[in-house]
């Protein structure tokens, strides 16, 4: 059931759909070298121009390829979130063309409103029909012109469709805002990080002469220590031979240990828990294949909690403040190092355990410092953390918004003049 005054067409009645050069053309006889656009250049509801590349063609062959003003810009396939995403050409690159991976479809503007068409096609709407008419595989999906010819366009009324336009690309800016601040807040934070965690920034009351601060090149402050993990933990994590019942947690790669149950909203365990690990708060555990990813978490969600056997479970002595060594090892230096320990471990099986982990050093300051650093990083996680809530906030209040104004549930309010 379609609203009051609203049409349905198929797309290639409204529109041209048009499609790209192939890339890897035989030998040209009048070649010009010209900017085109990839799939990775296409994001949902966005343009990443960031990298243009060139593609050699004949000259007589530009005007055929040649992006205008207003073009709506969809991509052939890629992964299943990604089919059909696009966003308008608005002519930011002179004589840009497009690959054959990427359709330009050219809107009657008379009938069609580009911004209008680049969100429906990016709704759940639209979302829904490329689903289910793609080529499915394992991972990826794709569709071709015809599939894309036969989409089924609603059709308000074109001065509805603008107001339509304008309301969602208010919240599209709110999110490129949110998005562009959590950017540059992760950049901060992952540079406070290098700074702090590294000796290279210290807090002033710290600092008794110029040698205690790091050498540019790669040496610590000469008052920290140096040591090896065995020196300053031990392995922990016994079985849970009684089969008691404790939360069971699993850590991610960016959130650290969360409660499973929670986290997959399913039972991803077994049914039988004597044979996992017990790990207490404020201890540390790792998935020994995975730790190279930077999955190691500090356990401070539960007083006791479960983990998979395959977990190595250890706790640090009391000169060592847990919240700082657990950014220390989400650095991306730590991550490094740990994949190299990874693939040097005498496992084979790309795992690293315990007799290997207990060799890797750390440099550990004063534990007033570690109490400082870790509180400033935590700050600024937090702060990531929020950016982030935020942004999904946003995100998913516009699909709802969305949802409801392509349903026809929700009207606009638009002026009579086209």
């Amino acid at each position: 059931m379609l609203p009051d005054g609203w049409g349905l067409e198929a797309l290639e009645n409204v529109a041209e759909i048009r499609t790209g050069i192939a890339v890897g053309r035989p030998e040209l006889r009048e070649p010009v070298e010209v900017p085109y656009l990839r799939v990775a250049n296409v994001q949902d509801g966005r343009l990443d121009l960031s990298v243009i590349k060139t593609i050699r063609i004949e000259r007589s062959q530009i005007d055929r390829y040649r992006l205008r003003s207003g073009d709506v810009l969809m991509t052939e396939g890629g992964d299943f979130d990604k089919l059909g995403r696009g966003d308008v050409w608005r002519g930011q690159i002179e004589q840009c063309i497009h690959q054959n991976h990427v359709f330009c479809v050219r809107p009657e503007q008379s009938r069609l409103h580009p911004e209008f068409l680049a969100a429906l096609s990016s709704s759940a709407y639209g979302k829904a029909y490329f689903l289910g008419c793609a080529k499915r595989s394992t991972n990826l999906a794709s569709i071709n012109s015809s599939q894309l010819r036969r989409f089924p366009v609603l059709l308000p009324p074109l001065s509805e469709q603008k107001v339509i336009a304008r309301v969602l690309f208010s919240w599209d800016k709110s999110l490129e805002t949110t998005g562009k601040l959590l950017a540059s807040s992760e950049l901060q934070h992952k540079g406070l990080m290098q700074q702090l965690l590294f000796g290279r920034r210290r807090y002033r009351k710290f600092i008794k002469s110029t040698e205690q601060m790091a050498s540019r090149y790669g040496l610590f402050p000469k008052d920290w220590r140096f040591v090896r993990m065995s020196e300053i933990a031990s392995e922990a994590g016994q079985r849970n031979l009684s089969g008691g019942i404790a939360p069971v947690l699993v850590c991610s790669k960016y959130k650290g240990f969360v409660d499973s149950l929670q986290y997959f909203n399913k039972r991803v365990f077994s049914e039988d828990l004597s044979a996992y690990k017990v790990i207490r708060r404020h201890e540390f555990g790792f998935p020994s294949n995975h730790v190279e990813e930077g999955s190691i978490g500090y356990q401070d969600i539960a007083d006791i909690g479960l983990v998979s056997p395959i977990y190595t479970v250890f706790s640090v002595s009391d000169d060592v403040v847990g919240s700082y060594l657990y950014r220390l090892f989400k650095s991306d230096r730590y991550r490094q190092i740990f994949a190299a320990n990874t693939n040097a471990s005498v496992d084979r099986r790309g795992s690293l355990r315990w007799n290997e982990f207990k060799n890797i050093q750390i440099a550990l300051p004063p534990i007033d410092e570690q109490v400082k650093i870790a509180a400033a990083i935590d700050t600024a996680h937090r702060e990531v953390e929020n950016l982030r809530a935020q942004l999904s906030r946003l995100n998913s209040e516009k699909q709802a918004l969305m949802q409801q104004i392509f349903s026809g549930r929700r009207r606009v309010f638009f002026d009579a003049a086209p």
